[in-house]
C-alpha cells in the first residue's frame, strides 16, 4: 500500500460522479476502489476520460444503490451508473476464472466466460497489464499494487501479469492492448510480451468482428491515431484488422503509406482541436486501394460511379470477415468513394448542385487527402475549394445517390463528417 504523501494523485482530476458512486458503496459497508486505466493515467500526470471502479459488492448488491444503475454482460457481468453522458462502470472482484461457477474456458484456453467473485488481490492478479492493476482507495487517499505496477510505471514497461503465454491464449486481444498502451503512453512492451504476440497474434482471427471493431475505434479514435498505426505495424498486427492497407504497405505503396498517414494525423488534429470523427472516413481510406483497382475492372461495363459501386460491394464484404463496420459508417463511407468521380468530373451547374449534396463536404475532403498524394488531382481539388468560398451553399439532406447494381439505394440520412 502507498499512502497519500508517496504518490502525485490529486484528487481534484477524479470524476465527482466516480467519487459518488465510491461513497456509496463504502457506506453500504463495501470494499471500493477507482481501478485501472484511470488510476494509471492519474499518476502519470493526465487527465483521465473514463474511470472504473472494483468492489466487493456483487452486480445483484450494486443495482439497488443506485437508482440510474443497469447491469450488462454475460461473459464479464458489471453494472453501469449512468450519469447524463457519463457512464460509471462497476465491477465486482474477480478471482482466477478456474476457481470456482461463473468461469468458462474453451480447450485452447480462450476465456469465454469470467464471472468468478473474489478478493482485490485476486481481482488485482487476473488483469491483464500490471498498470491495469492499481487501486486507488477514496477514504484514505492509498494505492494499493500487489503486482509491481508502480515500479513498472517508473520505468515506463508495459507489463503482463503471469506468464504472457498464457494471458494472450486467453484474449488475443490483449496483442492489440499491448500496441494500443505502448502508443498512448509512450511505454516499452517487456520482451517476454513481444514474444507472446509474435507467437499467438495469429489467434486474433478467431475474434468476432463486431470486437475487432471496437478495438479499431480504440486505436484510432483515442487521440494517438498515428502511434497506434505504426505499433501495428512494428508487431504485425495490421494485417488481423485492414488486410487491403497491410498487403500495400508490405508491398511498399509510398502514396499510399503517405495517404493513410496524412489521414490519420487529420483525425488526431480533428480529436485534439475537440472536433467530430467517423469510422466511416478512417475505412473510406484504408480500404480505397482495392476499391480503387476494382473498380478500374469493370469501367468498361459501368459508368464510373456504378462501377465504384460495384466494387465497394466486393471490397466492403470482404473486409467484414476481418471486422465489423455497422450500417451507419458503412452506408456514407460508399457514398464517399462513389462522390469520387463526380467530383473529378462535374463542371458548370452540375458541379454546383453538387454542392448542396449532403455527403459533399466528407467526399471533399477525401478528394483532398488524395489530391495530397496525387499531384494530377491537385488542380480539380484546388477547385472545389475556390468553387465552395465563391457560392456558399446550404446542403440538401434529402439528395439521393446513385442506385447500386442490386438497385438499392446507397442514400443515408445520416450525417458524416470527415475524420
Amino acid at each position: 500500500m502507498v499512502q497519500s504523501a508517496e504518490h502525485n494523485i490529486n484528487p481534484e482530476k477524479i470524476s465527482a460522479n466516480a467519487l459518488k458512486v465510491l461513497d456509496a458503496l463504502t457506506t453500504a459497508g463495501f470494499e471500493a476502489y477507482l481501478v485501472g486505466g484511470g488510476v494509471r493515467d492519474l499518476l502519470l500526470g493526465l487527465s483521465p476520460k473514463d474511470f472504473d471502479i472494483a468492489t466487493s459488492a456483487s452486480p445483484e448488491e450494486i443495482k439497488p444503490l443506485f437508482r440510474n444503475c443497469r447491469l450488462i454482460g454475460r461473459r464479464f457481468r458489471l453494472a453501469h451508473v449512468v450519469f447524463g453522458r457519463e457512464v460509471i462502470e462497476v465491477a465486482t472482484f474477480r478471482a482466477d476464472h478456474g476457481q470456482g461457477e461463473g468461469g468458462e474456458s474453451r480447450a485452447d484456453g480462450r476465456i469465454v466466460r469470467d464471472n468468478v467473485f473474489g478478493t482485490v488481490e485476486e481481482d488485482a492478479l487476473r488483469r491483464d497489464f500490471t498498470i491495469n492493476a492499481l487501486y486507488y482507495a477514496n477514504h484514505d487517499a492509498a494505492v494499493l499494487d500487489f503486482v509491481g505496477a508502480l515500479e513498472d510505471i517508473k520505468s515506463r514497461t508495459l507489463r503482463l501479469i503471469g506468464e504472457p503465454d498464457v494471458r494472450v491464449k486467453e484474449d488475443p486481444v490483449r496483442c492489440l492492448r499491448a500496441a494500443r498502451f505502448s502508443a498512448k503512453l509512450g511505454f516499452d512492451v517487456a520482451t517476454d510480451v513481444r514474444q507472446a504476440m509474435t507467437e499467438h497474434a495469429h489467434l486474433l482471427r478467431d475474434i468476432p468482428p463486431a470486437r475487432l471493431f471496437e478495438e479499431v475505434l480504440k486505436l484510432f479514435h483515442s487521440g494517438h491515431a498515428v502511434q497506434s498505426f505504426d505499433k501495428l505495424r512494428e508487431f504485425d498486427l495490421l494485417q488481423y484488422l485492414f488486410p487491403v492497407a497491410d498487403d500495400r504497405l508490405k508491398r511498399d505503396d509510398a502514396r499510399f503509406e503517405a495517404f493513410v498517414y496524412q489521414a490519420l494525423q487529420n483525425t488526431d488534429d480533428r480529436i485534439a482541436e475537440g472536433k467530430p470523427v467517423t469510422p466511416a472516413f478512417l475505412y473510406a481510406v484504408m480500404l480505397w486501394p482495392q476499391v480503387e483497382k476494382l473498380a478500374q475492372d469493370y469501367l468498361d461495363e459501368e459508368p464510373p460511379v456504378t462501377a465504384i459501386l460495384r466494387a465497394a460491394d466486393s471490397v466492403v464484404t470482404a473486409q467484414m470477415a476481418y471486422t465489423s463496420l455497422p450500417k451507419r459508417f458503412s452506408v456514407p463511407m460508399r457514398e464517399i468513394w462513389a462522390m469520387q468521380p463526380r467530383l473529378e468530373r462535374y463542371q458548370g451547374k452540375r458541379a454546383l448542385h453538387l454542392l448542396r449534396s449532403a455527403r459533399f463536404r466528407a467526399g471533399y475532403d477525401f478528394l483532398l487527402l488524395r489530391s495530397h498524394v496525387d499531384s494530377n488531382l491537385r488542380e480539380r481539388a484546388d477547385w472545389w475549394t475556390k468553387t465552395q468560398e465563391s457560392h456558399p451553399v446550404e446542403p440538401d439532406h434529402g439528395r439521393r445517390f446513385p442506385r447500386t447494381r442490386s438497385g438499392k439505394s446507397s442514400r443515408s440520412g445520416t450525417k458524416s463528417r470527415a475524420s
